[in-house]
């Protein structure tokens, strides 16, 4: 697996700050990979100083025998 593309922005509500996260991820088409992203939305994710609030696959595509996917995120700052 490889990360093609990272970028996040900061957030905050009147309660919270954070970030929302986006990832482009380059995978190799095989049973465990298709298994890690049909397993992410129950997935607890370690992020330490932070709580993963939403995790979603916001795209999924085969390209060239491999799968290139796109991760939204957002994450709660801990107190």
């Amino acid at each position: 697996m490889s990360v093609t593309e990272a970028s996040w922005i900061p957030w905050a509500s009147a309660t919270f700050t954070g970030a929302r996260h986006r990832l482009a991820l380059d995978l190799a088409r095989t049973p465990a990979a298709q298994a890690w992203l049909d397993a992410l939305p129950e997935l607890d994710l370690p992020l330490p100083g932070h709580l993963v609030a939403d995790l979603q696959l916001a795209s999924r595509e085969t390209r060239n025998g491999r799968l290139h996917v796109v991760l939204e995120a957002l994450t709660v700052e801990e107190c």
